[in-house]
């Protein structure tokens, strides 16, 4: 189903759904050529647009994400507070180091 306004918010082809002695599922095409070419079309115009707009994304985002990655090489999981606190970019407290007594902290 599409909602895009060249196409509009309509759904092309019908799915063959029955299956019977190896018979595979099939799509039948109820369009024109002409609309399988637009169809392709605006396929293309919405991937390429959103592509740009997710390097452009990850560009502005780089130092948040390489906090995250290293906060997950560190503990692997990390809960929506702690992705919150990376993403605001708080610096990590660490935790603090006690020793048992006689010992030294390291």
């Amino acid at each position: 189903m599409g909602d895009e306004p060249k196409l509009g918010p309509v759904s092309f082809g019908k799915k063959d759904e029955q299956i019977f002695l190896g018979r595979e599922m099939a799509t039948h095409k109820n369009y024109s050529e002409a609309t399988a070419v637009e169809i392709d079309e605006e396929i293309r115009r919405i991937v390429d647009e959103n592509y740009s707009r997710v390097i452009q994304l990850l560009n502005a985002n780089v130092d948040t994400l390489h906090r995250l990655s290293a906060e997950l090489i560190e503990k692997e999981n990390l809960s929506g507070d702690e992705v919150d606190r990376i993403i605001a970019g708080a610096v990590r407290a660490e935790p603090p180091v006690t020793a048992s007594p006689g010992e030294t902290p390291i």
